[in-house]
């Protein structure tokens, strides 16, 4: 049965692709992880724009977190527009603590400290993605920006959030739906 807007979490699990006629500059292109959506509105984490300014060990570093078993450092990402100083980590369920929420079966929200001192021990979630600052919507204008094409959606899968290519991520999730982005015109049609 397909999910309408009266559902509890109408669009949380799925990915906000943006058209490519998008008028917001801070969303030209991007692929958008929806973690709540409902009617008091939308909140999601851009997952294609990485921070060139900003890598996860200067981080760890400003939070006075010294790593013990970090791996492999995690991207920082341009999240949103919204509280661009607040961080957010997607990441998978295998980690979960009081503060977690679990949007679905493969995808979870932690926005404390404590998951990134367990990521820089080696002991955090199998895949994340950090997020600074959110995409935030009020009621029902999330919904209006899809009406009017602004956004397509499909649900999301772990590979294409987490994975690498960023480059490409806007690409791919433009044919996980089966929409070739070189067809799209950025313009408007005239009759």
């Amino acid at each position: 049965m397909p999910r309408t807007l009266d559902d509890e979490a109408y669009l949380a699990g799925h990915l906000l692709i943006a058209m490519p006629n998008m008028p917001d500059e801070r969303f030209s292109k991007t692929v958008i992880y929806m973690c709540a959506h409902n009617a008091e509105g939308a909140m999601g984490l851009v997952v294609n724009k990485p921070l060139e300014t900003l890598k996860f060990p200067d981080l760890l570093e400003q939070l006075d977190i010294v790593p013990s078993g970090l791996s492999e450092p995690i991207n920082v990402h341009f999240g949103g527009p919204v509280e661009s100083g607040r961080g957010f980590v997607l990441h998978t369920p295998d980690y979960v603590q009081e503060a977690t929420m679990v949007v679905d079966d493969q995808i979870a929200l932690t926005a404390t400290v404590d998951i990134l001192q367990a990521i820089a021990d080696g002991i955090g979630p199998r895949q994340s993605l950090l997020a600074l600052g959110y995409a935030g919507w009020g009621p029902g204008q999330l919904d209006s920006e899809i009406k009017a094409n602004g956004w397509l959606h499909v649900a999301a899968d772990p590979a294409l959030v987490f994975g690498g290519g960023m480059d490409d991520k806007w690409e791919q999730a433009m044919l996980k739906i089966g929409v070739d982005p070189r067809m799209l015109s950025d313009e408007a049609g005239h009759a």
